[in-house]
């Protein structure tokens, strides 16, 4: 069951992302972005060189090759095994797979597209905005949510005492 859960999740989590990123490389690159429901949803094409909302796109070339490919690729290799080899529950499978595929479409858009990853949702209300993303960020912090959510019900069940 635990390997059905992690290749499902990161085949369907990994071809949605890059099927998008390609879909917007196409469509927006070099034009306007597209509005919809009065400006709430964007579309805008975008290259981020660092990590989340660009941080760390601001250290050299050969820094972010380091980081942001070698050890981000390495990470998620880790992650992967950790996954494989620890029992765990089948939420915490599906919830780490789900970080993982997102980091995965990431690292991978990274590797082909020159250490830039491509984004291009954008959503907010006025002047309050989020920062620029892409379907692996959407993956990563569905993922990251799901694992605080069953890891702290997984901790207060473990807390409760048992009848005897």
């Amino acid at each position: 069951m635990k390997k059905t859960i992690i290749i499902t999740s990161l085949l369907s989590c990994f071809s949605c992302d890059q099927l998008t990123k390609a879909h917007a490389s196409l469509l927006l690159k070099g034009n306007e972005p597209l509005s919809f429901v009065g400006n709430v949803f964007r579309l805008q094409y975008a290259e981020n060189t660092g990590a989340m909302l660009g941080a760390g796109s601001h250290l050299p070339e050969n820094h972010k090759y380091y980081v942001f490919t070698i050890g981000v690729g390495l990470l998620l290799l880790a992650a992967l095994c950790y996954l494989l080899i620890k029992p765990l529950s089948n939420a915490t499978v599906l919830f780490g797979s789900l970080i993982i595929a997102g980091g995965f479409g990431n690292w991978y858009d990274r590797v082909l597209n020159d250490g830039a990853v491509v984004d291009f949702i954008n959503v907010g209300i006025g002047a309050l905005r989020t920062g620029i993303f892409n379907v692996a960020d959407v993956t990563i912090l569905i993922g990251a949510i799901g694992l605080i959510v069953f890891s702290s019900n997984d901790d207060a069940s473990s807390r409760k005492p048992t009848k005897q």
